[in-house]
């Protein structure tokens, strides 16, 4: 058991039925009245953020998210499957539950697959990915307004706002995280 008085960013703990992340704590002493801890704490299975305001004495059960590495092998019309690299055993997981999360993976990376109580609710890509890009209008002489972007289509399906000068068939950096180009390979 955590006490609301002991938060700190990155914790996980069980509220109202389902488990939450801390993203911001403080910890308010007012002149008047009792002490209270405001939060900002994220659903980990939803995705949702949501503010709360706790006593610091109240109580909750810590929640532990297992992190495991494991290969992205292929995906089917159901399911991405997955390697354990270490017993090489196979785990299939439904793309409803981790698809936004896999639009930068390409078969044979490794992800980290999250899990609470046995049931996977995420998925982390690597933070940066380098794909080709299959798809985007050719750059034009004369096009070099400061910051000018274009759509582009990386091998995985994914789009991307890439600078003028990206052609087809060059290979990009993305970071995972926001979806942005970073550099060309």
């Amino acid at each position: 058991m955590i006490t609301a008085g002991d938060f700190r960013n990155g914790m996980t703990f069980e509220y109202d039925n389902s488990v939450y992340q801390i993203i911001e704590f403080l910890h308010v002493k007012p002149g008047k009245g009792a002490a209270f801890v405001r939060t900002k704490i994220k659903n980990v299975i939803s995705g949702g953020v949501v503010e709360r305001t706790f006593n610091p004495t109240d109580k909750f059960q810590e929640a532990r998210i297992e992190r495991k590495d494991r290969q992205y092998l292929y995906k089917d019309d159901n399911f991405y499957y997955f390697m354990d690299p270490e017993t090489y055993d196979q785990d299939p997981i439904a793309i409803d539950s981790i698809a936004d999360a896999m639009k930068f993976v390409k078969e044979n990376e490794t992800v980290k697959i999250l899990s609470y109580k046995g049931n996977v609710f995420s998925c982390e890509p690597p933070l940066f990915v380098e794909l080709e890009v299959t798809e985007t209008e050719p750059g034009f002489a004369g096009n070099t307004a400061q910051g000018a972007t274009k759509p582009a289509t990386v091998e995985t399906g994914a789009s991307v706002k890439v600078p003028l000068f990206i052609n087809q068939g060059e290979v990009i950096r993305i970071d995972t995280r926001t979806g942005e180009y970073m550099e060309r390979v």
